[in-house]
């Protein structure tokens, strides 16, 4: 078969004209997807894929949306374990996890952050002692969205003190369902409570749902990075489905808006850049030089991380992994919160601090100056985003540190 973007256009319309049906459930659906290699189209046959090039996921979201069927999951699932799966997991856990996680029956959550680590990641110290066929974890995880519903974790733990920091660390999938595993709401300063702090007394973990080499959990971590800043930075899709939609429609609908009810507050994290203008106009400051060139340098910074974006898009179509080019995008969306929340902050004054009014974008300009510091913490902080650009991009040398060679058993912490 021919590989153009037309031919594999055609072959997909075809394919969904023929398998297309309105009265499926979601989860049948996206089985039929998964079934005939659509669901991810550029990844190899072994792995529920056609072996296409990275642009055919584009085409072929592109003939979902035309035929106005649901495609893949939305969230962690999707965005962060399925890459991560299937570029280093075992074939048993690849057929095991990947079906499922395709079609959103299986729900997953990320176990990364430690509060005694911040944001050297590597010096973790939940453990994971093998215990004849299971591996029993002791720790504490934090920052974890969808672990309250979550099936499974992605967890990376401590299996070798005796190592130095990256080397003695591996990468588990942990079933969250089980007693030694409590999930525990954060409430943030904005009154949402995204995000989950997960405690884990003698969690037990199948010997064989090791992602990866043991001990190497350091390099698969990283590509669940590289995606999260993908993923950190992702906009809510459009929810909204005519009367007459098919089943299928209305359970990704409600699946969506679900999933993108713990985010409600993202768009205030991001800044709200895009009421600037009309805020400015709304209190009769459109007219104030410093106004408008605060405004102005926002919509600067706004306009240079599309293009970043749009470079980073290319790079996938073209398909390459993702790089440190995320880190680029995900500082310049930092940039772009705390100058639109300093903008915001002029334009309201006073009115900034009032939760409720007569007017309803004051509560919104309130949350976005409480909620723009996340920013620059969620999917890896502002400085850890600096080092990869310096390092991976400028190709400056890595900060010393005394204790890179030396076992974690004798780094301080």
């Amino acid at each position: 078969m021919s590989t153009t973007p037309d031919a594999v256009r055609a072959e997909f319309a075809s394919w969904l004209d023929d398998r297309w049906d309105r009265s499926l459930s979601l989860i049948e659906w996206r089985r039929r997807l998964v079934g005939g290699g659509w669901a991810v189209p550029s990844w190899p046959e072994s792995l529920y894929g056609r072996g296409l090039p990275t642009w055919a996921d584009i085409v072929v979201r592109e003939e979902l949306h035309r035929a106005g069927a649901p495609g893949t999951p939305i969230g962690p699932g999707m965005q962060l374990a399925a890459p991560t799966l299937a570029r280093h997991a075992t074939a048993e856990l690849q057929e095991r996890f990947l079906p499922p996680t395709l079609t959103g029956e299986m729900l997953w959550c990320q176990l990364f952050s430690e509060p005694g680590a911040g944001s050297d990641l590597a010096g973790l110290s939940t453990t994971a002692e093998l215990d004849g066929d299971e591996w029993i974890v002791n720790g504490q995880k934090v920052w974890n969205t969808s672990a309250h519903h979550a099936h499974y974790g992605l967890l990376l733990v401590r299996t070798d003190w005796d190592q130095p920091k990256h080397a003695g660390l591996s990468y588990l999938l942990l079933p969250m369902g089980q007693p030694g595993v409590e999930v525990r709401p954060l409430r943030q300063m904005n009154g949402h409570a995204s995000f989950n702090e997960v405690f884990l007394t003698e969690a037990r973990v199948p010997r064989g749902h090791v992602v990866g080499t043991l001990g190497e959990g350091w390099s698969v971590a990283k590509t669940t990075l590289a995606h999260e800043r993908t993923f950190a930075t992702m906009r809510r899709r459009s929810s909204r489905v005519p009367a007459s939609s098919a089943r299928a429609v209305l359970e990704a609908a409600a699946e969506a808006e679900e999933h993108f009810g713990t985010y409600a507050w993202y768009p205030q994290r991001a800044g709200r850049s895009d009421l600037l203008i009309e805020r400015a106009q709304t209190l009769g400051l459109a007219g104030d030089p410093v106004i408008r060139q605060e405004i102005a340098k926002v919509y600067s910074l706004v306009r240079a991380g599309e293009w970043t974006m749009m470079r980073a898009a290319a790079a996938r179509r073209a398909g390459r992994p993702p790089g440190p080019e995320g880190s680029v995008g995900k500082l310049a969306a930092s940039r772009v919160a705390h100058r639109s929340a300093a903008a915001h902050g002029l334009i309201a004054g006073a009115r900034g601090l009032l939760k409720r009014s007569e007017d309803p974008l004051d509560a919104v300009v309130a949350e976005v100056l409480v909620s723009t510091p996340a920013q620059s913490i969620a999917g890896g902080t502002d400085e850890i985003q600096r080092n990869i650009i310096a390092e991976r991009i400028l190709g400056l040398p890595r900060q010393p540190d005394p204790y890179a060679d030396r076992s974690f058993r004798e780094v301080p912490h």
